[in-house]
């Protein structure tokens, strides 16, 4: 298993062995405990469902009776993740002893929404002239499109519009700790999304460097 889900914390910083000072995400991850096995045979593709997050708020009937059913407590949400089920078995845990320092990561999230935009925010434009008889184009977009050819304005165009709020996943990040008692992980840099949100983390698809 590759994948484990968990809660953004926020960011700190720690100390190098050469004294440098590492900026670093602190992620609370798992346990995660295992509830499906989708096999080729029955489903017709492979993967592993995981139940996250232990709550005392009631749950609906259905995920009530569908964790209860498998001997686990009311975990809040349940992912699927389209990984190997070689050793997995339903209400097994997932901790975050399945990564060690030195390991690459990928780490998906919800980024931060910021609303409806201009270009200038959205996409970085540089705005209008300041002069020159400008009075109120300082932030306006420009020109969109041509006339008679080709007489439209082409989809995917950079314009005002909702910013933020998109899953988006960071590559290549390196875990500089691992706290097993208390299931953290500590990532270099940034990760997508505000402070408690949810985020999954995997093992790296295009690097894979332990040190």
């Amino acid at each position: 298993m590759d994948h484990i889900l968990g809660r953004k914390v926020g960011m700190t910083q720690v100390f190098a062995e050469d004294g440098s000072v590492v900026p670093v995400t602190v992620i609370q991850a798992g346990p995660c405990f295992v509830t499906a096995i989708r096999t080729p045979a029955a489903d017709g593709y492979e993967a592993v469902q995981v139940a996250f997050e232990q709550t005392r708020k009631q749950l609906t009937k259905p995920k009530a009776g569908y964790l209860k059913k498998r001997g686990l407590p009311n975990l809040r949400i349940l992912r699927e993740f389209r990984t190997g089920s070689t050793g997995m078995e339903v209400g097994k845990p997932i901790s975050v002893d399945i990564f060690a320092k030195g390991d690459f990561v990928d780490v998906t999230g919800t980024t931060k929404g910021k609303g409806f935009q201009g270009g200038v925010k959205r996409y970085g434009f540089r705005g209008g002239p300041k002069t020159h008889g400008q009075s109120d184009r300082h932030r306006a977009p420009g020109s969109i499109g041509s006339g008679t050819t080709p007489g439209r304005v082409f989809k995917g165009t950079h314009m005002a519009g909702h910013m933020g709020h998109v899953r988006h996943t960071t590559l290549n990040l390196r875990i500089v700790g691992v706290d097993t008692e208390h299931n953290v992980l500590l990532v270099k840099g940034p990760v997508p999304g505000a402070d408690q949100g949810l985020v999954t983390v995997r093992r790296a698809i295009k690097k894979h460097v332990r040190k």
